[in-house]
């Protein structure tokens, strides 16, 4: 039995959610060596039917129940076009290998690369005002547009925003559910769900194939949306809301949190309000998270696991990138004097820079931007 098999056979188990897997896991070695153990080794609170469950399994192996279930659980992914990845598995986003107890497989349709862009969650209110949502749409578009892959929770209200404003940058996005991958919820933004897949985006669950939407599964929901991303942004929430538990698992993740202030007269900011004392970075504009996120880019670039391009993979520079790498030349220079020098739009030349950040052609420093060592050599080249 492979590992994928064995992992989806512990996690069908009774009682088994991902903390109670890794326990066992750290406990035995692997999810195959836990189902070899008897009942006994497990925790007491395992129920009467999990130890039922594994004793036919040890019994009767690949025949058992939880074997069968497994095995029929990959058919029909394969059926549905539904990617299927192992926490082993080297695709597995390494921002969200990171955190605690992180999902042992998640069920992803769509493009499975698309976990593996740098990401920005955007969260808030499913009942947001009308300026709540406006603002969810447009900080999405502008970091889209940026470069960003925008990740929320196709809720209502905020997140169904945030994922418009990225399609609307003509960026990515990935919706991460509570539910099966095969069982949009709400129903309503099915149709947004589809736009998601139709623009290179993913739909991602650590839950089976037609999990219900069960209250419990929505705050485990929120740990992979707070822990694919670099940083999230919280737009307008209360102080008791799934929200504002996002927020609190991206600190605890050392992610950067930001978030947008409001009226104090509005319930709906008080939450932003709130982890803005905590230590969110309060924005004002989406060029305030773009400036943050800079440095910590650039230091990234160089990581396959984090992200698929790099400068050594062979890409062909677009006229843009050529320009601002001419402009650059061998000395640092602000973001002002490569419009003048370029005569670009400043937003524009935001996103080429942090794709280039990226690419690891430039570095970002507090007075503006310089090329790295890769930069300088595709300097020679264009210069040759």
């Amino acid at each position: 039995m492979d590992a994928l098999t064995a992992t989806l056979s512990l996690l069908r188990l009774e009682g088994i959610g991902p903390s109670l897997y890794w326990q066992l896991v750290e406990q035995f070695g692997s999810a195959e060596a836990a189902l070899r153990q008897p009942a006994t080794h497990f925790p007491r609170k395992l129920p009467e039917r999990a130890r039922a469950q594994l004793a036919e399994y040890q019994r009767l192996g690949c025949d058992s129940e939880l074997a069968q279930w497994a095995l029929a659980e990959r058919q029909r992914c394969v059926e549905n076009c539904i990617y299927l990845l192992h926490c082993d598995d080297e695709s597995y986003p390494s921002l969200l290998r990171q955190i605690d107890r992180p999902p042992p497989v998640l069920y992803i349709t769509g493009d499975p690369l698309a976990l593996s862009l740098p990401q920005i969650a955007v969260v808030g209110a499913r009942r947001a005002s009308r300026a709540g949502l406006d603002n969810a749409e447009a900080f999405s578009a502008d970091l889209a547009a940026a470069g960003f892959a925008i990740t929320s929770g196709l809720a209502l209200g905020v997140d169904a925003m945030a994922h418009k404003g990225a399609l609307r940058g003509a960026g990515k996005t990935v919706a991460v559910l509570g539910t099966g991958v095969d069982r949009i919820y709400p129903q309503r933004n099915a149709a947004l769900a589809e736009q998601i897949l139709e623009s290179g985006g993913a739909l991602v669950s650590e839950m089976p194939l037609a999990s219900a939407p069960e209250p419990g599964n929505f705050p485990r929901r929120n740990r992979i949306i707070s822990g694919l991303s670099l940083g999230i942004l919280l737009v307008e929430a209360a102080v008791r809301s799934g929200s504002l538990i996002t927020a609190r698992l991206a600190l605890e993740q050392n992610r950067e949190v930001f978030a947008i202030p409001g009226s104090v007269h509005n319930p709906m900011a008080r939450g932003c309000h709130h982890m803005i004392k905590n230590g969110a970075h309060l924005v004002e504009t989406s060029a305030d998270i773009v400036a943050e996120l800079g440095g910590l880019l650039s230091g990234m670039a160089q990581q396959r696991s984090l992200f698929e391009q790099t400068a050594d993979s062979g890409i062909s520079l677009p006229p843009e990138q050529r320009s601002l790498i001419v402009a650059l030349g061998g000395d640092p220079r602000s973001i002002e004097q490569l419009a003048r020098d370029t005569g670009g739009d400043t937003g524009e030349l935001m996103a080429s820079l942090l794709h280039m950040e990226l690419e690891g052609l430039v570095e970002q420093l507090p007075g503006g931007y310089q090329l790295t060592g890769s930069g300088a050599k595709a300097l020679a080249g264009l210069v040759d």
